[in-house]
């Protein structure tokens, strides 16, 4: 099969194609030929050495669509067949005080498809059977290969922003994550601003039904003390630091991000006085993914997509590098 492997090589060539043999699923596995896969900051974080390297030859990606094609021994569900996603969340170990009380996100031996295994960047990957999540009809792969980590960390991430219906959030940066939950966030009846350095991002949150469109610099006079809550999808301290200044007291600021540049000093008076909570948000559960699955099909959420080939994954990622996607881009497999 074709697979895009990440060879550590300079800006704009992280990523090399090649031809591997395709993968058999182990006895708890499904093998699921590749439709679309979504391209994630997280990949540019892998491939940019943002976080540390745990496999050597890494097949990134996981926002992968795809029909089941074999399966485990040990498989019942899903069919062959079937169309499923594969998430970020890949597998936990299931018996430590996280995975018993709700919270496998936090284990301590949790995997990542697409950073500690291989992932979607390719025509055929594997996946732990119980961690695949099935895709309603009424999406299409390419629509839901985003909804498979910028989806469902950022339907975390609005969860425990606990902004209150009808109150007003703020979304920090306005890629793939923010462009889903600003619509999720609008259709559940918040008032939604959209804050970011780009115009084109600002005019698609306005378009998606943002009620405010603000460039980052402006966001202390425009909004200083006025958002119920906010999220941080920009990876960057500054911005972090803002989002803080702009949040009413008592209101919450999360982060739905694996990294993020220095946060530097903090003005305990500025930023965080007055009850405001800072919550940072760490992969997902399973529990989330079929939460916002079912939640983005009963409401109608639509990615904004720019498709790549398998080929074109290094322009992909170069081109989220520079700001260039508006929404989400999507690598077309097949």
């Amino acid at each position: 099969m074709k697979a895009m492997l990440h060879q550590g090589s300079g800006e704009g060539r992280w990523l090399e194609e090649e031809d591997v043999p395709v993968p058999s699923p182990g006895p708890d596995e499904v093998l699921v030929k590749l439709e679309t896969c979504g391209v994630c900051r997280t990949d540019l974080h892998i491939v940019e050495g943002d976080l540390p390297e745990r496999k050597a030859k890494l097949i990134p990606g996981h926002e992968g669509v795809g029909i089941v094609v074999a399966r485990g021994e040990k498989v019942s569900f899903p069919d062959i067949g079937d169309r499923v996603g594969l998430p970020w969340l890949h597998g936990t170990c299931g018996r430590c005080e996280f995975c018993i009380s709700g919270r496998e996100n936090l284990c301590r031996e949790k995997r990542f498809t697409g950073y500690t295994v291989n992932g979607g960047f390719a025509e055929y990957a594997t996946a732990q059977a119980s961690y695949v999540i099935p895709v309603p009809s009424s999406i299409t792969s390419a629509d839901a290969s985003p909804f498979l980590c910028s989806g469902i960390i950022g339907y975390r991430a609005f969860k425990l922003a606990e902004s209150p219906p009808s109150g007003r959030l703020g979304l920090f940066g306005f890629g793939s994550s923010a462009h889903l939950i600003a619509q999720v966030a609008i259709k559940l009846g918040r008032s939604v601003a959209v804050i970011s350095r780009g115009r084109n991002h600002l005019d698609l949150g306005l378009k998606l039904g943002a009620d405010q469109a603000v460039e980052l610099s402006d966001a202390p006079a425009l909004l200083g003390g006025k958002l119920d809550a906010a999220i941080v999808f920009a990876p960057s301290g500054h911005v972090l630091k803002l989002a803080l200044q702009c949040v009413k007291p008592g209101g919450t600021v999360t982060v739905p991000l694996i990294h993020i540049d220095s946060v530097g000093q903090m003005d305990y008076e500025t930023h965080l006085f007055h009850e405001r909570r800072l919550l940072t948000v760490e992969a997902n559960t399973r529990s989330d993914a079929h939460e916002f699955m079912h939640l983005a099909s009963t409401l109608g959420i639509r990615s904004v997509v720019t498709e790549f080939g398998l080929s074109d994954a290094n322009h992909a990622l170069l081109q989220m590098k520079m700001s260039k996607i508006n929404g989400a881009a999507v690598l077309r497999i097949i």
